[in-house]
């Protein structure tokens, strides 16, 4: 996966419908706020800094910090686990998930402050450096 160089505020502009569009303006401004970087399309992931990844198999790319996708039927939240987060999702509100990715319909019937924890938490671990099943070096 590589950075598209593509424009965010455009891509932002043309996400329907109109409440998908609301919660990914809400999301870029919530993810740029925990990571302190600017948005960058990934395609059609929104993501902020980018890190290197390597597994012991000896698959390895390139992936955002933190990113999102706003996709038809719901916002996509990717995440190195949904598992890690079990006590936090339980507060957080209307949502399901899948192994790494946590999937929101409507951002106004979660809680954004445990949001943020999620985001926090998430940010930090890649930051340290991942885990044994991925060790991940920051690049941006």
């Amino acid at each position: 996966m590589k950075p598209t160089g593509g424009s965010v505020g455009g891509f932002l502009a043309a996400v329907t419908p109109a409440r998908r569009q609301r919660d990914a303006e809400t999301l870029t401004a919530l993810l740029q706020d925990v990571s302190g970087r600017e948005p960058v399309l990934w395609g059609t992931i929104v993501g902020f800094g980018s890190c290197h990844y390597r597994y012991p198999t000896g698959t390895e790319g390139d992936m955002p910090l933190l990113a999102f996708a706003p996709r038809k039927t719901a916002s996509t939240i990717y995440l190195e686990s949904t598992a890690e987060y079990a006590d936090d999702l339980a507060r957080l509100g209307p949502h399901t998930t899948g192994v790494g990715c946590l999937y929101i319909k409507d951002l106004e019937q979660v809680d954004l402050e445990v949001l943020r924890d999620i985001l926090t938490r998430s940010l930090a671990w890649s930051e340290a450096g991942g885990s044994e099943q991925a060790e991940l070096t920051v690049t941006g």
